[in-house]
């Protein structure tokens, strides 16, 4: 079974600039985490004092100013606004860059982040078959010379990779629906997902399960990662205040239409109160309220959590989280390797 990783969530569509950014993933590597995600979006959530930088570009920078923190997107859409193809090529690069610390999750996108450049929001159905035409040819450009590939959606003429890592990279397929953790089960070294019920998450975890073995695979040799929001601070007000910023996409609609202005996502999330925001987020001033809540995703089977802080301070929560949370987790469900 893969060992506990305990990773921290840079988000180039928040409030924050991509050196802040930066920064941040550096401090999380010295307080202990072990993996940086990095989202990525070309529009972000909200309109109101938002950025959102490239992130691969912000994944290089931080691969640089780092040592060993294993670092990747969570979650890049390879089927739209990018070429399956140049995906693989990138990350084969990054992987080469910087060995055995790259992983790239994958997933269907968000009309937020495709719609704005030209391209078209198709059924869910086009766009769980895109993914899997994305991965096919992906998993085939680190692996194999003159790939070629004709797919309903996507073609490759004796395409190769010419600069690969000498070692694979993870790849992770990210879920909140039954049909994609089907493919993770599949395909994928890892399935992520960012849905908070711990029904849901244990019948995702179920699906993916029957899936790999179906395929023929040792699903207890699959990562399975989960996407934790989390906002700390001695002040309930403030933790609470410094999440609203995420109050859209909490609504589903703003996944299942096509729904693309952050203007407009922005309104809908203003009528989401503070109930469903403490129902998805695990927000107090308390190390131990947060530890209960994470150990209630252990037992149900994750294996590697992302932490994206909404807190107040960033600095304040990561040495929370260094003295309180990281060596209570590993204490109790093991050291990583």
């Amino acid at each position: 079974m893969p060992p506990l990783t305990l990773g921290y969530v840079v988000a180039p569509e928040s409030w924050y600039r991509p050196d802040q950014l930066v920064d941040f993933a550096v401090l999380a590597e010295k307080k202990g985490f072990e993996t940086i995600g990095v989202c990525d979006h070309f529009h972000p959530w909200v309109h109101t004092n938002a950025n959102c930088g490239f992130a691969w570009v912000i994944i290089s920078a931080i691969a640089e100013r780092t040592n060993k923190v294993r670092m990747g997107t969570f979650v890049t859409a390879p089927t739209l606004r990018y070429n399956p193809a140049v995906v693989a090529q990138a990350f084969a690069t990054l992987g080469t860059l910087y060995p055995n610390r790259i992983f790239l999750s994958l997933g269907t996108g968000e009309a937020v982040s495709e719609i704005p450049v030209g391209c078209e929001w198709p059924e869910f159905r086009e766009r769980l078959q895109r993914l899997e035409e994305a991965i096919k040819i992906i998993k085939a450009l680190w692996t194999s010379d003159a790939v070629d590939f004709k797919g309903e959606f996507y073609r490759l003429k004796k395409a190769t990779l010419y600069t690969r890592p000498q070692k694979p990279i993870p790849l992770y397929v990210s879920a909140s629906g039954q049909t994609t953790a089907k493919l993770a089960g599949k395909y994928a070294d890892g399935f992520a997902t960012i849905e908070t019920s711990l029904g849901k998450c244990k019948a995702l975890l179920s699906t993916l399960e029957k899936s790999a073995k179906e395929a023929g695979r040792d699903p207890a040799l699959i990562e399975k990662i989960i996407e934790l929001h989390v906002s700390y601070d001695e002040d309930y007000d403030k933790a609470v205040e410094s999440c609203k910023y995420w109050r859209g996409p909490l609504l589903p609609v703003v996944f299942k239409y096509p729904i693309y202005d952050p203007r407009e996502i922005e309104a809908c999330g203003n009528l989401v109160g503070e109930k469903a925001m403490t129902e998805n987020m695990i927000i107090s001033t308390s190390p131990e309220e947060h530890i209960k809540r994470i150990e209630k995703y252990i037992k149900a089977g994750f294996n590697h959590f992302q932490f994206l802080s909404s807190s107040p301070n960033e600095e304040k929560f990561t040495s929370v989280y260094s003295e309180k949370v990281l060596p209570y987790l590993r204490e109790t469900y093991g050291e990583p390797i």
